[in-house]
């Protein structure tokens, strides 16, 4: 058998690793990469969820590429559009022909001596072993196998069909009926409108309430200057508003949380009219940006809500029954479907068991580097998105980096880079400081983020701009080396 040698092995063919893709045939052309799927599809997130509604909460003009403009009317798109955005990059740009397809990768090892890394990708019943300059890690940050779902009391006298969003069957008939969806996140906020429009009657179950804000799916101005400019100068116009917007938003509900809650609460009033409870079912108790606002394209939720076709309880389950859920209070929900639209179950470094001279790396000991490298592990860096802004943003801004730093590894003949703290002043903190269940359950296991820069995560846009595109690469925490066991050669395959 052949071992594969690549400069470049990219984990991942979604949103993510499509996009890095495209940044290292574009600023590192004479680099070789692979991109390896464990899926058999390109798309990630936007193909494996096929629940009904499925769409962005982020707009298509920051959710989108820096490099290929959004073109549609719609700000707010649909799950099987921007899957089609997402191949469509692929195949334009020819990396389609970079992926292998149904190749899960297990295990990565990085060696010293021959400074690279060993990386084992399971294929059906076998494992395949590549070899790689370096590692980019573009799968994302929750597990494909399947999202979480709590220990219901009762749920085996339970009738009817349940389900989770993650594995949406696709028989699954509900016309007519009776659905209670759990949760009050933004996969409930987009099931509960569009089931209401078939489905006999939706009742959103919610423990506590979540922040919910409506804006149009269409941008008017976005639309306005695509028919008057460039589609690619209007694309930048929109996309550097909105992110502008993004950060004077949330900056704003940092500094004056009470003042921002007071106004997203105000329009939910005007939405749902002076008679409904806004205070129970409406009024979370934590700050905004504690956890991610809820986005109701053209007040879609609130709609569907004052039609009497879909309706919110706010209560805690005591069990479910065989026609349903009973809740604390006593009230008993008949439900023929029950949707658990209670989160995802986060994975660190996408799952990757990662190991350096054969020690394994504990990632919940570990100090993240600007959020994408880390401390003691070389030639690795991940991309992971904003929690207060769109995914996309920041990991346009890693892969730019990441085809900065083999360019400059290239140019200075290293083969190794590794960020190294030598600061006994740095502290640990959590990697996210969101409240959400899905994120508390979690972080433990992930990297930790430090209180000072390059180790602390800013969450800004802006910062990152220039953290990343405009800052000095020999920066004295990240370290570079020639690999004793290795020339800065051209790539290779190596006989197994």
């Amino acid at each position: 058998m052949t071992i594969e040698h690549f400069d470049v092995l990219i984990v991942g063919a979604g949103l993510s690793g499509v996009g890095a893709g495209y940044h290292l045939k574009s600023a590192c052309p004479d680099r070789s990469f692979v991109i390896l799927e464990g899926r058999d599809a390109i798309g990630g997130t936007w193909d494996l969820f096929r629940y009904p509604g499925i769409r962005s909460d982020s707009d298509m003009y920051t959710l989108g590429y820096a490099f290929k403009p959004w073109t549609q009317a719609k700000a707010i798109a649909d799950g099987p559009s921007i899957l089609k955005y997402v191949r469509d990059t692929a195949a334009e740009n020819g990396l389609d022909r970079h992926i292998r397809f149904g190749q899960k990768v297990t295990r990565a090892d990085w060696s010293n001596i021959d400074g690279r890394w060993t990386v084992e990708a399971r294929v059906g019943g076998e494992t395949r072993t590549f070899t790689a300059g370096f590692l980019f890690m573009c799968g994302g940050y929750y597990s494909y196998d399947g999202g979480y779902t709590p220990d219901y009391p009762g749920v085996e006298s339970f009738k009817g069909a349940l389900v989770h969003p993650q594995q949406w069957p696709e028989d699954l008939n509900y016309a007519g009926k009776k659905v209670v969806v759990i949760g009050s996140g933004a996969t409930a906020v987009t099931l509960v409108p569009e089931m209401a429009r078939t489905a006999g009657h939706v009742t959103m179950l919610q423990r506590s309430p979540t922040y919910v804000v409506s804006r149009p799916a269409e941008d008017a101005m976005a639309n306005w200057l695509r028919a008057k400019l460039p589609g690619k100068l209007a694309y930048d116009i929109v996309r550097w508003r909105n992110v502008l917007f993004g950060m004077y938003f949330f900056n704003l509900a940092r500094k004056k949380p009470e003042a921002v809650k007071a106004n997203i609460i105000k329009m939910v009033r005007e939405q749902l009219g002076p008679d409904y409870d806004v205070d129970r079912h409406f009024t979370p108790t934590y700050n905004p940006w504690d956890q991610r606002l809820c986005l109701a394209p053209d007040a879609d939720m609130f709609n569907e809500i004052k039609s009497g076709r879909a309706s919110v309880v706010t209560d805690h389950i005591e069990t479910f029954t065989e026609r349903g859920v009973r809740l604390k209070s006593g009230q008993e929900l008949d439900a023929d479907v029950v949707v658990s639209a209670t989160g995802l179950v986060l994975e660190v470094w996408n799952g990757i068991a990662v190991s350096v001279d054969g020690q394994a790396v504990d990632p919940g000991r570990t100090l993240a580097y600007k959020g994408m490298m880390y401390e003691g592990v070389p030639n690795l860096a991940s991309a992971f998105g904003y929690t207060n802004a769109s995914w996309t943003l920041k990991c346009d801004l890693t892969c730019e980096y990441v085809c900065r730093l083999l360019n400059h590894m290239k140019k200075t003949g290293s083969t190794t880079v590794v960020p190294v703290n030598d600061d006994p002043s740095v502290t640990f903190e959590p990697w996210l400081d969101f409240s959400s269940g899905y994120v508390q359950r979690a972080m433990a296991k992930f990297p930790k983020q430090g209180n000072k820069v390059p180790w602390k995560l800013n969450q800004n846009y802006a910062l990152d701009l220039m953290s990343l595109r405009y800052s000095k690469l020999e920066d004295g925490v990240l370290r570079f080396s020639r690999a004793a066991g290795r020339s800065a050669g051209a790539p290779e395959k190596l006989a197994a």
